[in-house]
Order: structure tokens, then C-alpha cells, then sequence
């Protein structure tokens, strides 16, 4: 008699507590906190955190720390281009789930500004990534981040846009990549 296996009777230990673990780190700050520590410790120094906004907006907040600073104390253009690939990736982390692999393919960033407080990236999917993700299989997928600073005028809160980046990741899922790894042998 032959035992038909399941996915998830085919995935090692090794795989199911990295599934386990990617499904962690989406579900809130700390554990994205604790995972960058460990994987990530520049993210982690940094200091980025994530707002989701329902499923149409999508924020980044990078504060302004002694880290991010440049020795005119403005806010680092390499702290602001390498958070900008970590926050697209966090966005589709986040909408992908952990069973795929998200990898940054182009980024393109154009500085506009000093940027002398926290910045906020702003996310935006120009395609449909529900879409893409219902479909399986790998994808590339364009984005849009718009990253403004928060100031303060006269004690309200106002935002000026620093800078303006374009992404395009390429997102595959665990499995179709494992599936090829053993068809390689």
C-alpha cells in the first residue's frame, strides 16, 4: 500500500521553521524587530518600522537617529537608498506571505532634498499584485515610494518630499524554487 504525501509532509524540519519564522516576522513589528536583529542588523540599527494601512497604503517609518546621520546632520542618502529596499520588500513580505522569496531586481532613487527628520516612505504597487500572487508561479512586480520627511511648522506636523524611488522585485515561491533544485538533482 503507497501513502500519498502532502506539502507539508514533504517540507524538512529546517524548511517548516523557516515557513514558521517568515510567518512570524509579518505578522507585527516586534517579530520583524526580533528577525532583523538576527538576519538583518543593519535594518535593526536603523531603527525602520512598518504601518499597514489596510491593503491600499502601505508606510515605512526610518527615524532619524545618530545612526542615519551624515557629518552634516542630515539624514544619510545611503541610509535612505537601503531603506528603500527595505520597505518595498517588507510591503511584499507582507502581501506575499512567507512562501515566497522576494528579491530586489532595480532600484532607482532620486534625491531631492536633505532629508533632516524621520522619513516615511510612502509604498505604491502601480500593477496587481493580488492578482499575481492568486496566479502563483514567479513574478516581477514594479513599485513606487515616494519618501517625505516629517517636520514640524508653527506645531503641526507637515510632511516635504526628500526623495523618489522605483523598484522592481521579482518574487518567486518556495516551492516552484525547491521543485527545480530537486529536478537538478
Amino acid at each position: 500500500m503507497t501513502t500519498v504525501k502532502t506539502d507539508h509532509q514533504k517540507l524538512t524540519l529546517a524548511e517548516r521553521a523557516e515557513a514558521y519564522i517568515s510567518r512570524l516576522s509579518s505578522r507585527n513589528n516586534f517579530w520583524h524587530r526580533i528577525c532583523s536583529l538576527i538576519w538583518l542588523p543593519y535594518a535593526f540599527r536603523s531603527g525602520i518600522s512598518m504601518k499597514s494601512f489596510g491593503t491600499d497604503r502601505f508606510v515605512a517609518i526610518l527615524p532619524f537617529r545618530k545612526f542615519n546621520r551624515n557629518w552634516y546632520n542630515a539624514m544619510a542618502g545611503a541610509a535612505l537608498l537601503a531603506n528603500s529596499e527595505v520597505a518595498g520588500g517588507m510591503y511584499l513580505f507582507a502581501h506575499c506571505g512567507g512562501d515566497y522569496i522576494v528579491v530586489c531586481k532595480r532600484l532607482t532613487y532620486n534625491f531631492l532634498r536633505p532629508c533632516v527628520g524621520p522619513a516615511i516612505y510612502n509604498v505604491k504597487c502601480t500593477q496587481n499584485l493580488e492578482e499575481r500572487v492568486a496566479a502563483g508561479g514567479e513574478f516581477n512586480i514594479d513599485l513606487e515610494l515616494e519618501i517625505v520627511q516629517q517636520v514640524q511648522v508653527l506645531g503641526a506636523p507637515r510632511e516635504k518630499r526628500v526623495g523618489r524611488c522605483d523598484a522592481t522585485f521579482h518574487c518567486a515561491p518556495k516551492a516552484m524554487l525547491k521543485a527545480r533544485r530537486v529536478a537538478r538533482g
